[in-house]
């Protein structure tokens, strides 16, 4: 026991050095991509016939509620493949890897943290927004931030563009950066593919929308549960990170305790309403996805209007906390690290 808690130590401080310096690769060899890959496969396979998400051609309530039911078991049964596969395939991987030789199994490890990270990635694409639209204008900022958001972008204003660009580092932040961390630090590689492999499926099928409101039912639920005290922490490291980085964080407190439930999600508004008021703008509202408008209500205060700047300032905020996120929770892995030691006898 004590082996694997200290090959996961180390592999997640050097995923994370390697996440800062390489940032996440582009290759479709990715294991998120491959994930990815896995549920797309299941899914036509399960769906199969391809009527799926067109209740308006059955028109008999029994039938409805049939495929209703067929949808959410085929959906639960997906997530439970997807999860077995993703999460079997790399405990099989260390559990050889440690076996055969200690440091071979901590440096499998750490590229496979290293996979779960996203932190210079999420500043980049972040950051191409505010560099696309400073230097090609408004549509070059609107393709750029379609990279990043699930909104339709055809008619976002410059404020829509940059709102949305700060609004997916906020959020971002918890399941992109601190819940890998935190389930990685409590149970290796291992445990943070479990969790990649739920936030991957939410991020592809929980959607509410015809397609997808049963289908991904199970999935949506899911990633709420295993984010929901994650986010939470995130929340409160970057109310920590705020004055650290140069900005208000007695006022992110005082929004987050307002406005951490202002999000049909029971996670999201926590960290987006922490970086609005240590930026001291608002965010959320009304949104366009797959051409249909989802009424939202606001998040922060309208202090001042929001501008380009606050991409560069929400990228400080997040990249502090991570920091920090990896020196508290490092520092509580050690703490047991050392309880371990001496119940073995090390």
């Amino acid at each position: 026991m004590y082996r694997y808690l200290l090959g996961s130590l180390i592999a997640v401080l050097a995923g994370f050095i390697l996440d800062l310096i390489f940032g996440d690769p582009s290759t479709p060899l990715h294991p998120i991509c491959l994930i990815g890959n896995l549920i797309s496969r299941l899914e036509k396979w399960i769906r199969g016939n391809g009527d799926a998400g067109e209740p308006d051609r059955i028109k008999e309530n029994q039938e409805i509620q049939a495929r209703e039911r067929r949808e959410l078991a085929g959906g639960t049964g997906m997530a439970a493949l997807v999860i077995v596969i993703s999460t079997g395939i790399p405990a099989a991987l260390l559990a050889v890897c440690y076996h055969i030789q200690f440091w071979l199994g901590a440096a499998v490890e750490a590229v496979l943290c290293f996979f779960l990270f996203a932190v210079k990635s999420l500043k980049k694409e972040s950051m191409n927004v505010k560099h696309a639209l400073e230097a090609d204008g408004l549509e070059a900022g609107r393709k750029m931030v379609a990279r990043i958001v699930g909104r339709d972008t055809q008619a976002l204003s410059e404020t829509g563009v940059v709102k949305a660009a700060v609004e997916t580092v906020a959020e971002n932040f918890s399941d992109g950066v601190f819940a890998p961390m935190l389930y990685m630090m409590i149970g290796g590689g291992t445990l943070g593919f479990f969790y990649k492999s739920i936030n991957t499926m939410d991020s592809m099928v929980g959607y509410k929308n015809d397609r997808y409101l049963y289908f991904g039912r199970f999935a949506a639920k899911l990633d709420d549960v295993v984010n929901y005290i994650p986010a939470r922490i995130a929340a409160l490291i970057l109310i920590v990170s705020a004055p650290l980085s140069g900005l208000d964080g007695k006022n992110a407190w005082r929004i987050w305790r307002r406005d951490r439930r202002n999000h049909a999600s029971p996670n999201s508004a926590q960290t987006e309403s922490a970086a609005a008021g240590a930026l001291h703008v608002r965010l959320a509202g009304d949104a366009y996805y797959f051409g249909k408008l989802y009424k939202k209500p606001f998040i922060g205060d309208d202090d001042r209007p929001i501008e380009k700047e606050d991409i560069a300032r929400v990228n400080r905020l997040m990249v502090t906390a991570s920091v920090l996120s990896l020196i508290l929770l490092g520092a509580v892995k050690i703490l047991l690290l050392t309880a371990a030691a001496r119940l073995a006898g090390v």
